[in-house]
């Protein structure tokens, strides 16, 4: 068997960042208790090996229950800006890790509603990066997560009302640019700012060159990452075999028997993981 890795995957900036602000702030505050507010990334195999650290995870709807005196990591995603200043009034050490993309993001949805524009992002619901720039842009905050969505959005009341579009950094490009030709026919005054992080660009365009090459794909991240589960179905969309993995162990039996297997991995997937992978593909297929 020969194992391809895409040109491009695993840990991003943003991702190493916040696992190496985990590590030192657990490093400097040994015997404290030093939490994440929410997973600090989506990668369970990551998270465990952060809590064999001692890194606890405090649900991100309890800020309010930390503790005084804590250490309290924010997750790469961010969170709203009333949730850090909760937590800083209750006596905690507050660890900023959230992604400088992502503070970006945070920085323009606050500066625009300043000025009065709505905020419109597309995004997915629910994500914490989602939650964290809807809390910077206030009551001036639209949600897209879709071309459905953005075609039922209702047009301003005023036809020069300011708007401006952003995106979730994980965000589909193709989806992205499709709520903006849908938006820019209801604003007049629009201006589009495409936040989309270039790693997620990045290694989708890797995965689209590395797909002709093999037989089948290996996606290895966490199933509740979007831009591994975007991965998946670039993958699945271009490839005859493509199957979405957390570790090693679980790779599908039949992908033994191929010949060319391609791997790549979301932004949140630890370098070992990968290695791992690689290794188990090429071991099992030596000794068959």
């Amino acid at each position: 068997m020969t194992v391809i890795l895409a040109d491009v995957l695993g840990y991003c900036m943003g991702v190493r960042r916040a696992v190496e602000t985990a590590l030192e702030a657990l490093d400097k505050n040994n015997g404290k208790n030093v939490c994440s507010l929410g997973p600090l990334i989506h990668n369970q195999t990551a998270l465990d090996y952060l809590a064999g650290k001692g890194l606890r995870i405090l649900d991100e709807h309890d800020a309010d229950k930390a503790e005084a005196g804590s250490v309290v990591i924010i997750r790469a995603h961010g969170v709203p800006p009333e949730v850090v200043k909760g937590l800083e009034e209750r006596g905690c050490a507050v660890v900023n890790a959230t992604c400088p993309r992502v503070t970006a993001s945070q920085k323009n949805a606050e500066r625009f509603a300043s000025m009065n524009y709505t905020v419109i992002l597309a995004g997915d619901r629910n994500h914490g990066e989602v939650t964290g720039i809807a809390g910077y842009a206030g009551k001036r905050f639209a949600l897209v997560e879709n071309r459905g969505e953005a075609e039922r959005m209702p047009s301003p009341l005023h036809s020069d009302e300011n708007a401006v579009l952003l995106s979730q950094t994980t965000f589909s490009p193709v989806e992205f640019q499709a709520i903006a030709s849908v938006i820019e026919k209801k604003y007049k005054n629009l201006k589009v700012m495409n936040t989309i992080c270039p790693a997620t660009r990045e290694r989708q365009e890797a995965l689209i060159a590395l797909c002709p090459q093999v037989d089948g794909v290996i996606v290895v991240g966490g199933r509740n990452s979007a831009n591994t589960k975007r991965l998946l179905q670039t993958a699945q969309n271009n490839c005859r075999h493509a199957e979405l993995i957390e570790r090693a162990e679980e790779i599908p039996e039949y992908f033994f028997k191929l010949d060319r297997v391609g791997i790549t991995a979301g932004a949140s997937t630890p370098d070992g993981v990968i290695e791992e992978v690689k290794n188990k593909l090429e071991g099992r297929s030596a000794s068959v």
